[in-house]
């Protein structure tokens, strides 16, 4: 058997451990290759948007190609750090440090081949659907047809055996500087009873609780202001978390004799401490990272939502024409006649509503107020299947203004009490207040009933509106039909409010695409960090369980606190980077006055899945060779 042989057939006998890199690997290196291909895609290329798409995927792959050496070093270094006894027995052997070394070289060079290789392959065959998702998640015009990207193969398959080139390279180097032959006895050594400092436990606690708080006290842009101290603060307190608040928490428990002593707890207990100890830098990592990528994909989701949110609440219509008089007549109403022959050509079918809305000076006001009938608002809640309402006599409501994207510096409260005296001496006030508008109206005004509205005094200003609503299941038809009207009412009043979105998606789409990539290869890169710690430990795990279950531990109990176990280590920093993305979450939506706990929830809950499926598959391997090794 030669030395490659020898090398070969050692990555083979650990196929157990790995696995993990090679498959994290190979999903990094065919998410390059996705950003290759899109980024030699014939469809790309010519058109200044798409210029745009191809400089983000770029940067995309640069990112993910850092990210991936850094990656890829750690989950070395674990493998060096799991084979301790591996290469002092080999030493004693009469293996030479260097034939260690070049033997470390040629399986990280093997593995890497065989990852390079087969995520090039991987997305080769999952090309054409990745392709697919683009399209709707890019809101690109062209289809992305498949092809076979030479360009792409090249780009990746270079990349990469350069990036495993040089780690291999490395790795040597860092390998050369351990004393193997001491290595042999590495974790057979005592590592003491692991204790927990009183200070640094409640300067952790404080410092989680102060960030916070801040974070959630914040409002507007003082988020912003104490976005950077924050994150430091949180940063220092995950990790003191980790190394002093859970050592603490397990000590507290052990001492506690009716949980120490109720059924397997001694078992979970006593190991925990020495485990959440052993492993307190990589759940710190886990959580920061992790942490990361929800905030990241959370933002720009929110963000998005946000902004095309914060469009249809101010005008919550399909198409919008403002009159502000500045035209005649006739020029206006072959204006919305054009509109309406536009609509008619691709068969859309539709409400139209129109309506002159009255602004009124007022000696108690900076500015002019805007005030209407009940007639008009419930005209134009029906047309956007909002609720009506009734007013009588003298009556009045105040409508907070449709500015989701903005500050209002006025709160619905404060107008409440403070009536409007109009310069006939005519007083408005208002008795209760109403979210959401639904008229194009960016300031709060005011409703009142009809008898009482033809009571007022001429208005100063008057701005007639017309409105279109076109019935569900017409988008791609209303869309060709504005970019028509775009085209030819450009520079007047027409506000197509759901091309104006699609527009926005479609510029938003690039970065979207990239953030949701990167987030996606930081979160498995996280659960595969988990994975790399779970099994280093494998072999002492089973000689323990061994041992405890010739004691008379059941296979109910043994898989009782395995689960328990890795549950535990699995879950203790995946649920810390939850709370912290909430919190952050929270903060942004805090900072544009704007609810995003839809959008969190769905983030959160999706990476929540996720990580619950990769436990079940973990935990079912690492459960059978415990078990193996038992019986």
């Amino acid at each position: 058997m030669t030395f490659r042989q020898f090398a070969f057939n050692n990555v083979a006998r650990n196929k157990r451990l790995y696995a993990a890199y090679f498959l994290s690997s190979l999903f990094t290196v065919m998410v390059f290759f996705t950003f290759a291909n899109f980024a030699f895609h014939p469809a790309l290329s010519g058109d200044d948007m798409n210029e745009k798409v191809v400089l983000g995927l770029g940067v995309a792959g640069g990112i993910i190609y850092l990210f991936s050496f850094f990656f890829i070093m750690y989950s070395m270094s674990s493998f060096l750090q799991s084979r301790k006894k591996e290469f002092g027995l080999l030493m004693m052997q009469g293996m030479s440090t260097r034939q260690i070394r070049f033997m470390v070289f040629l399986e990280n060079m093997l593995i890497g081949l065989a990852a390079t290789i087969s995520g090039i392959f991987l997305g080769l065959v999952f090309s054409k659907g990745i392709l697919l998702v683009a399209e709707n998640v890019l809101v690109i015009n062209e289809e992305l047809s498949f092809y076979f990207p030479v360009m792409a193969i090249l780009a990746t398959f270079i990349s990469f055996l350069i990036l495993f080139l040089f780690i291999s390279v490395l790795v040597t180097f860092i390998l050369r500087t351990n004393k193997l032959i001491e290595l042999i006895k590495g974790k057979q050594q005592s590592k003491g009873e692991p204790k927990a400092s009183i200070p640094l436990t409640i300067l952790g606690i404080l410092l989680l609780a102060g960030g916070y708080f801040t974070a959630l006290y914040a409002e507007g842009m003082a988020v912003f202001i104490v976005m950077v101290p924050v994150v430091i603060v949180v940063i220092i307190g995950t990790y003191l978390l980790f190394t002093q608040v859970s050592v603490y928490v397990i000590g507290k428990l052990r001492s506690n004799k009716h949980v120490f002593w109720k059924k397997t707890n001694m078992i979970l207990l006593s190991d925990l401490a020495f485990r959440m100890k052993d492993n307190a830098r990589t759940f710190f990592m886990v959580a920061i990272i992790s942490t990361v990528a929800f905030s990241a994909i959370g933002t720009l989701i929110g963000f998005q939502a946000f902004i095309t949110g914060g469009i249809k609440e101010t005008a919550p219509y399909s198409l919008l024409y403002t009159d502000h008089k500045d035209e005649s007549e006739d020029f206006v109403a072959d204006q919305v006649e054009q509109v309406d022959q536009r609509l008619a050509e691709h068969a859309i079918t539709h409400q139209k509503e129109s309506v002159d809305l009255q602004y009124y000076a007022s000696p108690n006001q900076d500015s002019t107020k805007m005030i209407t009938n009940v007639s008009d608002y419930n005209r134009f809640a029906e047309l956007t299947d909002r609720e009506t309402i009734e007013l009588e006599g003298e009556e009045a409501i105040v409508v907070g203004a449709n500015t989701a994207n903005m500050m209002p510096e006025e709160k619905l409260e404060d107008l409440i009490n403070q009536p409007i005296t109009l310069d006939d001496g005519t007083v408005v006030k208002p008795t209760e207040s109403l979210e959401p508008n639904v008229l194009p109206e960016l300031q709060a005004f005011y409703v009142v009933s009809d008898s009482f509205y033809e009571q007022l005094p001429t208005a100063t200003e008057e701005v007639t509106y017309y409105a279109w609503q076109a019935d569900r299941g017409q988008s791609d038809q209303l869309l060709a039909a504005s970019e028509t009207l775009v085209d030819e009412l450009e520079g007047y009043a027409l506000y197509p409010v759901d091309h104006t979105i699609y527009e926005i998606k479609k510029g938003y789409g690039p970065i979207m695409f990239v953030g949701l990539f990167i987030g996606i290869v930081f979160f498995v890169s996280a659960g595969s960090f988990l994975y790399f710690r779970l099994y280093m430990d494998l072999d002492d795990d089973k000689q323990k369980f061994s041992s405890i279950a010739k004691m008379g531990l059941t296979d109910r109990e043994l898989g009782k606190v395995i689960h328990q176990q890795t549950a535990i280590l699995f879950f203790a920093p995946i649920v810390v980077a939850l709370i912290h993305g909430g919190v952050a979450l929270t903060a942004l939506s805090h900072m544009f006055n704007y609810s995003l706990f839809q959008e969190s929830a769905y983030v959160l809950g999706s990476f929540l899945v996720i990580q619950c499926g990769y436990f079940f598959v973990v935990r079912s391997f690492y459960t059978k060779q415990i078990k193996r090794a038992i019986h």
